[in-house]
């Protein structure tokens, strides 16, 4: 019986090693891989490349500037679900989080499915606005993968993590490109998901593949649509990757309200870090953005704020010791709205993190807000 029992186990495990040797060969890419010269590692043609293309940005802002009407453009896919078999239940973060509170708007009668616009994928080009040919090459790599996700459990799924995981993340980060040029004609673009600011120019981290709100700045600047950009972060985590990703850039300003002594360590230098304590409550925040935000927005003088709006500032979020309630974090995103209304800047919210089981309900309270308190646009 004993006997038997290993061949079984062999005949099952046989089949198992074959098909993980097969989809980490190396000779497997996929079609997100550049055509390109694997050892070149410099975007600075491909960028300079997009700033050439006819007409200027001082051309397009000599036109007046009109008075945006502030209307939210929603944006969002069911491209956006990762599935890698019932294996992604095992990550920290709540993948259906997006879904959710798309269902939840439709429910609860603030909007229909026919208000949200549909993005396509980031291509190539997009992607290499700011990253190395290098990283992108590195995602053919399951382990790579895996561990920029901090996943490992990702080696083994018996799944195409181009199609369970790559296309969703370039979908989501998709988003935030049409939210930004939605914002532009309505004056507030919300994306239901994107935020991915630990990605980096070489490499994924945290959770994140590829850095959608730079991307998403380098195409609207190389397009001649903006100027200048600033991000307002206001995750529980800093955006080190945003940081890097924008280096040195008189263009756009980065501003990070994030706690202290967590995870990333070291911190990055961005243009405005603040560090939060532990225990930080709801009036506490809120006093300390209202403090800072007008300075910020005004010394960007930008035409477009990026929003990366996480929700892990909550307070029993397992990755963070703040104590946000849901309340808070709906203040939060409509003192971020107000400001910039205030100075006719076009705005776009991304969701970014969170990972308390209620996470995506007080995002969701804080998006039905904003739709109650502003006007749906015509998708």
């Amino acid at each position: 019986m004993f006997k038997r029992k290993r061949w079984i186990i062999l005949l099952l495990a046989v089949p198992l090693l074959a098909w993980i040797a097969f989809i980490n060969f190396p000779g497997r890419q996929h079609p997100y891989s550049p055509s390109i010269d694997e050892a070149s590692d410099d975007v600075s043609a491909n960028q300079t490349e997009q700033a050439d293309e006819p007409g200027t940005i001082d051309q397009v802002l000599k036109e007046p500037a009109s008075t945006l009407p502030f209307n939210i453009s929603l944006v969002y896919s069911p491209s956006y679900l990762i599935n890698v078999g019932g294996l992604e239940r095992m990550h920290p973060f709540d993948i259906k989080k997006y879904q959710r509170i798309c269902d939840a708007l439709v429910k609860d009668g603030v909007c229909e499915h026919k208000d949200f616009l549909s993005p396509e994928p980031l291509t190539n080009d997009d992607l290499l606005l700011v990253h190395t040919p290098k990283y992108l090459q590195s995602l053919a790599s399951r382990t790579k993968v895996a561990g920029y996700l901090e996943a490992p459990i990702l080696m083994l799924a018996p799944v195409s993590l181009d199609t369970a995981i790559l296309q969703p993340f370039r979908h989501a980060s998709g988003g935030t490109l049409l939210a930004s040029r939605a914002a532009i004609r309505s004056g507030i673009g919300i994306n239901l998901g994107g935020g991915y600011h630990h990605a980096k120019p070489h490499t994924g981290e945290g959770f994140c593949l590829f850095a959608d709100v730079p991307i998403a700045i380098r195409r609207l600047q190389a397009e001649k649509l903006i100027q200048r950009a600033v991000v307002v972060d206001v995750d529980v985590h800093q955006g080190n990757g945003t940081i890097l990703c924008l280096p040195d850039d008189d263009t756009t300003f980065t501003f990070s309200m994030h706690q202290r002594g967590i995870y990333p360590l070291p911190k990055e230098k961005g243009d405005l870090d603040i560090e939060l304590p532990s225990g930080m409550n709801d009036d506490e925040y809120l006093r300390e953005l209202s403090a800072q935000l007008p300075a910020v927005l005004d010394q960007s003088q930008a035409d477009i704020c990026f929003v990366v709006g996480g929700c892990d500032t909550l307070d029993g979020d397992p990755l963070a010791s703040l104590r946000m309630t849901h309340q808070g974090i709906v203040r939060r995103d409509q003192m971020i709205i107000d400001e910039c209304i205030k100075r006719n800047i076009a705005v776009v919210f991304t969701l970014s993190g969170g990972y308390s089981k209620d996470a995506w309900k007080a995002q969701y309270e804080s998006v039905k807000n904003l739709i109650n308190r502003q006007t749906l646009a015509a998708p």
